[in-house]
């Protein structure tokens, strides 16, 4: 690749360079991820940060995005469930500090938690806190004033996904739009809280359509970046997709590392089924950050699994 030296030299591309990324082949993949150690090893370190989460509300979901298991537009077999309680939150919690999690995010369905849930929610972020967890939050589309509470309470990070391109996000939602999120990232900034914000592969989207959310990203200057592929759940109007290819999963992550070197790439839903037998290679991709254990309403790997994959690379858990 003729920019090598050039991405070495800067540690980022612009969109020019990485759709151009985008469709390396062959040997040529294999000097991308070179390229996006490199840069991580640069930026990032040798440390993973390990987060885990709790699906502390599920199903009954009124929006409509295409990919989601727990909407009410989709019919699955997805259990819904009010707020579950604190004793099984710090359940939760305890086990995710003992297989090296740093952080640990209370998620939640719907466009937002109900006004009458802050108050429980707060008490569940000083529970996390008081582990010795940073304590991390997806409640949906929160006014400043309601994060203002949460960060008071010592929520540490608010995550908050774009999901996609704003070009196609009318694809695959009608009920909010890309702007609203936006708004929320930036909301949550201004009041100094972390922001982790991604999205999700494999839901009809192009490369450009990659590249224009990695630049907003960047644009918005996140603190982590989440990349999810989609896991096709029967009843979804995406639930006939096919999963993406392992190699053309560990471009996206290539490409991300190059467009945001100094953010965190954590990679989280789907991982399992779409990387199968390359899962390690997520590091030599350029990713320094993993959601382990479950995920929100399908099954991830063993955690030991991933905790000795880190160990047999050389890499260290970030504490």
């Amino acid at each position: 690749m003729p920019f090598a030296e050039r991405v070495q030299e800067t540690g980022s591309i612009d969109k020019e360079y990485a759709l151009e990324l985008s469709r390396a082949t062959g040997l040529d993949i294999f000097k991308l991820f070179y390229l996006a150690n490199f840069t991580r090893v640069k930026s990032r370190g040798s440390k993973v940060d390990l987060c885990s989460i709790v699906n502390a509300k599920s199903g009954a979901c009124p929006e409509d995005c295409s990919f989601c298991a727990q909407s009410v537009h989709s019919r699955t077999d997805v259990k819904a469930y009010p707020l579950i309680t604190e004793e099984k939150i710090l359940e939760a919690a305890v086990s995710a500090k003992k297989f090296g999690a740093k952080r640990f995010c209370v998620v939640t369905s719907g466009r937002k938690v109900f006004s009458k849930e802050i108050e429980q929610i707060c008490s569940f972020i000083s529970d996390i806190k008081n582990l010795g967890l940073l304590p991390c939050a997806t409640l949906g589309m929160l006014s400043p004033l309601e994060l203002e509470m949460l960060k008071e309470a010592g929520l540490h990070r608010y995550h908050h996904n774009l999901e996609t391109s704003e070009a196609f996000f009318k694809e695959i939602c009608t009920t909010h739009t890309f702007r609203e999120k936006i708004k929320v990232i930036e909301a949550a900034k201004s009041l100094g809280l972390s922001v982790c914000s991604g999205g999700i592969f494999g839901i009809g989207e192009s490369w450009e359509d990659r590249i224009d959310m990695a630049f907003a990203l960047k644009d918005l200057r996140v603190d982590s970046v989440p990349i999810n592929f989609i896991t096709p759940v029967r009843g979804t109007p995406l639930g006939g997709s096919e999963l993406l290819n392992p190699m053309e999963a560990l471009k996206i992550i290539a490409i991300y590392r190059l467009i945001l070197p100094e953010s965190e790439i954590r990679i989280c839903g789907g991982r399992p089924n779409t990387l199968r037998d390359l899962n390690s290679y997520i590091f030599m991709a350029g990713a320094d950050g993993l959601l382990v254990s479950n995920y929100l309403t399908t099954p991830g790997r063993n955690p030991e699994d991933d905790l000795q994959m880190i160990k047999d690379l050389g890499l260290e858990i970030s504490c």
